[in-house]
């Protein structure tokens, strides 16, 4: 199986530790090492063949993170096009590359926290059995724990294997009120959207083919493009589209397996609580110069020399970096990307 890394996005809501210069994939978040790093190392662990895409603002960063990587293995997106651009010219540089058509690719987002890396390798090496196996894109999603309204669902349609861990899918859903995220929760017929995708090229060329055919012809774009002057021509006239909306949702026959690891993705600051240690109080503390005096359930760091108090506050997030302070309850947390996007204006 080959793996594509996807290093990408603005990391905006994770801001101020997360830039759009130095967004959160290459930040050690959860460990000793970056986010991107951790992926790479789950990658190695389904694939000899790895392979990473990510933006020429912090290009430079992610191969410094991923020495022991080739050149070659380096997929650089000319500017932010969204993900359908992106899983583009992954699969153009698989086919330029003189990689077999028929297998399997996996397609990884670089910034989700997995603990479980044995039951990740599980998962995959079964979704990668049934892509080529039976021709069809394979999703890979999380069972949920909790009726979380930041993700999307995959509704199940029925068990496709013996074993009862791979399932048709029915439909997708976005990310839903509460309510009926709870439903969703209960009812036990739908998986978490990770965002993972596996299936080989010759199966994303014919579902192009088929339900895209702007994508097809983008690729061709890309193939064509003899030099990186032609490549990046063409990539800059790409619309900005998600690959949920431009294909997968489109595609008729989709397969789900329904991962054996613990999943999350470090989207807000309420799900990277929930990855980093805490002490007795809920708190989690980062930094020489903190202080608090009855403060529960908390997300506190400072990243400079300046001191930070927090007194009486329970449910907060508080940041300190050169590059701004936060201070928002946790539970709102989701609205630090959209008041991030204002300083830039």
């Amino acid at each position: 199986m080959i793996s594509i890394i996807i290093a990408g996005g603005s990391g905006t809501r994770l801001w101020p530790l997360s830039t759009p210069d130095y967004p959160k994939h290459l930040l050690k978040l959860t460990g000793s090492r970056s986010l991107v790093c951790y992926a790479y190392e789950r990658a190695k662990k389904i694939s000899d063949t790895v392979l990473v895409l990510t933006e020429a603002g912090h290009a430079d960063h992610v191969k410094e993170a991923l020495k022991e990587l080739p050149e070659e293995a380096f997929i650089i997106e000319p500017a932010r096009r969204g993900t359908a651009s992106c899983i583009i010219a992954a699969l153009a540089q698989v086919k330029k590359m003189g990689l077999p058509a028929d297998e399997p690719i996996a397609f990884l987002p670089a910034d989700h926290y997995v603990r479980d890396t044995a039951g990740f390798a599980r998962s995959f090496k079964l979704a990668e059995t049934v892509a080529k196996k039976d021709g069809r894109i394979v999703l890979v999603g999380a069972e949920p724990t909790y009726p979380a309204t930041g993700f999307g669902y995959i509704q199940k349609n029925g068990i496709f294997d013996e074993k009862g861990s791979v399932f048709e899918v029915h439909s997708f859903k976005e990310k839903p009120e509460y309510t009926v995220a709870n439903k969703y929760f209960k009812s036990g017929d739908y998986l978490w959207n990770c965002g993972y995708f596996v299936g080989t090229l010759q199966t994303f060329l014919n579902a192009m083919e088929q339900h895209a055919p702007v994508l097809m012809d983008e690729y061709g774009l890309l193939l064509k493009a003899a030099t990186p002057k032609a490549f990046t021509e063409a990539y800059l006239g790409f619309e900005n589209n998600s690959i949920d909306y431009a294909l997968i949702e489109k595609v008729d026959d989709l397969l789900v397996v329904q991962a054996s690891f613990d999943w999350m993705d470090l989207g807000s600051y309420t799900d990277l609580h929930k990855a980093v240690d805490s002490d007795e109080f809920g708190n989690h503390v980062h930094g020489e110069t903190v202080q608090l005096e009855n403060v529960e359930n908390s997300f506190v760091q400072n990243h400079e020399e300046k001191p930070v108090a927090v007194i009486g506050l329970d449910n907060v997030v508080v940041v300190n970096t050169k590059d701004g302070i936060l201070v928002a309850r946790k539970d709102l947390a989701q609205h630090v990307g959209e008041v991030s996007k204002r300083f830039k204006k």
